[in-house]
């Protein structure tokens, strides 16, 4: 959290779901931090489907059917070297624009 929290495109914010802390885009809501080991990151329908081969074989990440939202759960340094890689692409995804079928405010992270 400290870490992204000092990234420009980044704000602190309270999480939609109401749990843990969140973190925001000027576009929406990027990431919850459930627990200091459960997080969930807000990528776009487009940018699941680009890197849904890789996101399902991590054994760090469970992706939930028809929900924008990963879920990475944090054990060792490459699990948050590869949450850092995809906030990044998620910010990306959201700053270049949604398709049909993205819903910019998804209605709720995979906590719920």
């Amino acid at each position: 959290m400290t870490r992204l929290a000092s990234w420009p495109d980044l704000a602190e914010s309270l999480p939609s779901c109401g749990t843990g802390r969140a973190l925001c885009s000027a576009q929406c809501e990027i990431v919850h931090f459930h627990s200091d080991h459960d997080v969930d990151l807000h990528l776009t329908g487009r940018a699941i489907r680009r890197f849904e081969d890789q996101l399902r074989t991590s054994t760090a990440v469970r992706v939930v059917p028809g929900s924008r939202w990963v879920t990475i759960h944090l054990e060792v340094d490459s699990d948050i070297d590869l949450l850092l890689t995809l906030v990044s692409a998620a910010l990306q995804a959201h700053r270049n624009g949604h398709m049909a079928g993205d819903d910019i405010f998804s209605a709720t992270c995979n906590d719920r």
